[in-house]
């Protein structure tokens, strides 16, 4: 099962997914997408890092997340956003082989027996990117997105912290 948490920034997803994976399991695993890029962004990794016990199982995976010993787990994968830099920065930018990478590992995790909180960033309500680089970014990660949601038996829109319910298992 799928469940995807998506928002803008600081609007809560990940402590939202956080406290449904505590709720789901008492031994969730966490799966860390980012790769460390600079100072600032190691202060924001060891801020969650930190913000998380001893129950937790992390892995930190960049972009074959399928692979990892997840079967029959409660899952928080955080976040789409990073795990699409890297498919970015590995195939130079190419938006297709991007994306076509991916939705592998997608439906590789949707096969998987288990729970998966997907997390990810709502990046076209805001600003227009400034860059031709920008741009395709944010295609890129509006098309991820709705792949993603299509697949998921569940849907949240994370707002002020506060959790709007978009698509729902029946």
């Amino acid at each position: 099962m799928i469940t995807f948490i998506t928002g803008g920034i600081r609007s809560g997803k990940s402590r939202f997914a956080q406290e449904m994976a505590l709720r789901l399991s008492q031994a969730p695993v966490y799966i860390a997408t980012a790769r460390v890029w600079d100072e600032d962004f190691r202060q924001r990794v060891k801020r969650h890092q930190d913000e998380r016990g001893p129950e937790w199982t992390n892995y930190e995976a960049y972009t074959d997340l399928s692979q990892l010993p997840l079967q029959n787990k409660v899952v928080l994968i955080d976040c789409v956003t990073l795990w699409l830099t890297n498919f970015f920065m590995d195939f130079q930018n190419d938006l297709e082989k991007s994306l076509a990478a991916f939705r592998k590992e997608i439906d590789n995790i949707s096969q998987l027996p288990g729970t998966f909180l997907i997390v990810s960033n709502e990046l076209g309500m805001g600003l227009h990117a400034d860059t031709e680089v920008g741009r395709k970014f944010t295609d890129l990660q509006g098309w991820a997105n709705q792949y993603v949601a299509a697949k998921a038996e569940e849907a949240i829109f994370m707002v002020s912290g506060l959790p709007l319910y978009i698509k729902r298992q029946d």
